[in-house]
């Protein structure tokens, strides 16, 4: 059984809403005026997270990684819609347009987040422009994953998608980790094969065996949850492999 999420009491600094990529480069009197709204909130992997609280409070990951997806009621399938990092907010759907989000939130680490009110965000977006300003390319990221997530799972195979998922994952976690760029800069943790497989639109059975073959053929080295990679350049080049699916390749 899930415990619920716990919510720490107390409000957050300016240095820790500064610490978020969205407020970064706000003046820093806004910051101050923003962090008298926010709260300091700790959930652990396997914490229960209510979505309806997705329709209150608008949430910013400052550490750690969260898992965004939906589930089948009948056939228990389920697939990644987003995987989060420190910098990235949720959720942008319920703020745009004040309607409920079917979704699973499931922290993979212990992560730490800011909260706000819903209505205290939009507000902010609709009263600062300079707000607005950071706020509209971070959206427009969003959409722009969105995209390549539907598009990929179109047009490239199972290796390409992996790939592409390995890599951005390294990305992330390089772009966040201020002072630790070329601290193991190859090595992925807490992706499982079933996590992959819901990130990449397939089955565990389909991402075990790429791994193995990739495995076998020095790309990488595979633990419990863990990739060690051996050959950046190898999946760099499957990355940018970009042929049409056909019958015969790889089934979902």
């Amino acid at each position: 059984m899930h415990k619920p999420a716990p919510h720490l009491p107390h409000k957050a600094s300016p240095v820790l809403v500064k610490q978020a990529n969205l407020f970064a480069d706000l003046p820093a009197t806004l910051i101050e005026d923003f962090q008298q709204e926010f709260q300091l909130n700790e959930w652990h992997k396997g914490d229960y997270f209510n979505s309806a609280l997705l329709t209150e409070r608008f949430f910013v990951v400052l550490e750690g990684q969260v898992e965004i997806k939906q589930c089948n009621a009948e056939t228990g399938r389920e697939a990644t819609l987003d995987m989060l990092y420190a910098g990235d907010c949720f959720d942008l759907v319920v703020l745009l347009d004040n309607q409920p989000h079917d979704v699973i939130v499931s922290p993979l680490t212990t992560i730490k987040l800011l909260s706000v009110k819903l209505d205290t965000m939009r507000q902010w977006l609709w009263n600062y422009p300079a707000f607005n300003q950071q706020f509209m390319p971070y959206l427009a990221q969003k959409m722009r994953e969105k995209e390549e997530l539907a598009s990929s799972l179109v047009l490239h195979t199972v290796p390409t998608r992996l790939s592409r998922i390995i890599l951005k994952h390294i990305n992330k976690i390089k772009f966040f980790i201020t002072g630790k760029e070329d601290e193991q800069p190859h090595v992925v943790n807490g992706l499982s094969d079933e996590t992959l497989a819901r990130m990449s639109g397939t089955v565990r059975q389909i991402v075990n065996k790429q791994l193995q073959l990739w495995k076998q053929d020095g790309t990488l080295d595979k633990k419990r949850n863990q990739l060690i990679i051996n050959d950046m350049a190898a999946l760099e080049e499957q990355a940018k492999h970009t042929s049409h699916l056909t019958n015969n390749q790889q089934k979902r």
